[in-house]
């Protein structure tokens, strides 16, 4: 009976040692847990705490999975999109984004795929995505902007969810960013004339432009133009009438080629008849691994190239291959041919 009793004892002994022993394991984790956690705020002023190393990163924003990649973050991505999948550049210069989940429909998350990517933190730029993915209690930082200032801010932000190296890139990137902006200024020193620039979104709807107060009004401007247009906003819908009376010197037509863009308008009796037309100063805007034109990090060569095309007597030096090419290699760590790059600059798809 004693034996029996004693038995027991030893057993409830060290059960209650295995559970303390289990309960300070807990302790010691949790407390570790927390000092691995650290805090960003993101472009709509949120604190989001994400753990002090990200390895892994669903990028729900097509344009932002280029900046990963300008920071040296590609192989961190576990999640992106179907439109960065597809776009052709960015998939030359990463074949692998082919094997990266896109758990999305439309615009829309799929929970359970995303939640099976196990990503450390999420980033978007749309309201709803965000919603979702913080109520799946993932980590999710908004990275959205609309002028240069906040371009800058996002890449260092992105920068510093990527960590490691990746705010010492995005150092260089705001000075390459600057360097090029300070550039085109110079040149332009003492030229009154500006251009009025016309910003068509694409050759599918020639009523849909960028107005002023836009990411695309700032480069004009930029580039020593300034928009054909009084109306704000980005991607509003015009009238034919509104767009033949801003009678625009020249047009940029986005992911189209100039072939494309300058038959697109000579289709509509209307549009055909602009000066810019006439003249044969219609232009397709160069796409990357992100369209040049909008949201995209290659807006520090958006800015040199619209102000070769607005200003060719004072831009004559400037070598756009080489500079693409340059740029390419120090970013993406990969070696443009110089055809690749008049394709980029033409606005063509990889050959």
């Amino acid at each position: 009976m004693m034996k029996t009793s004693l038995k027991r004892l030893s057993v409830i002994g060290a059960s209650l040692l295995a559970l303390v022993t289990l309960a300070t394991g807990c302790g010691s984790q949790n407390k570790q847990s927390s000092s691995e956690i650290r805090t960003v705020t993101d472009m709509s002023g949120t604190q989001v705490k994400i753990p002090k190393k990200v390895n892994h990163v669903a990028d729900m924003w097509h344009a932002n999975n280029q900046v990963v990649m300008l920071l040296g973050g590609q192989k961190k991505l576990v999640a992106t999109t179907q439109m960065i999948q597809s776009q052709p550049w960015f998939r030359t210069v990463y074949p692998a984004i082919k094997k990266v989940s896109a758990p999305l429909s439309g615009m829309d998350i799929q929970v359970e795929q995303l939640l099976k990517t196990k990503p450390d933190v999420v980033i978007s730029s749309d309201p709803g995505q965000i919603k979702t993915a913080r109520e799946a209690k993932l980590p999710t930082v908004n990275a959205m902007y609309q002028d240069f200032a906040g371009l800058r801010k996002s890449v260092n932000l992105t920068a510093d969810v990527l960590g490691g190296k990746a705010p010492e890139i995005a150092q260089d990137y705001q000075k390459t960013l600057t360097h090029n902006l300070t550039f085109v200024k110079e040149q332009l020193k003492g030229i009154a004339t500006k251009p009025k620039v016309l910003h068509i979104v694409d050759s599918t709807n020639l009523n849909q432009v960028d107005g002023r107060k836009t990411i695309v009004d700032e480069w004009i401007r930029a580039a020593g133009g300034q928009n054909a247009l009084s109306q704000k906003g980005n991607m509003i819908s015009v009238t034919t009438e509104q767009l033949a009376k801003a009678n625009p010197d020249v047009i940029i037509v986005g992911s189209a080629t100039d072939a494309a863009a300058l038959k697109a308008l000579k289709k509509n009796p209307v549009l055909s008849q602009l000066k810019a037309v006439k003249t044969g100063r219609v232009y397709g805007n160069p796409q990357g691994t992100f369209p040049w034109d909008r949201y995209s990090a290659e807006e520090a060569l958006q800015v040199l190239w619209a102000a070769q095309k607005l200003h060719p007597d004072q831009f004559k030096s400037l070598n756009m291959v080489k500079k693409t090419q340059a740029f390419y290699q120090q970013y993406y760590n990969y070696q443009l041919t110089t055809q690749q790059a008049q394709r980029i600059l033409r606005g063509q798809l990889p050959a």
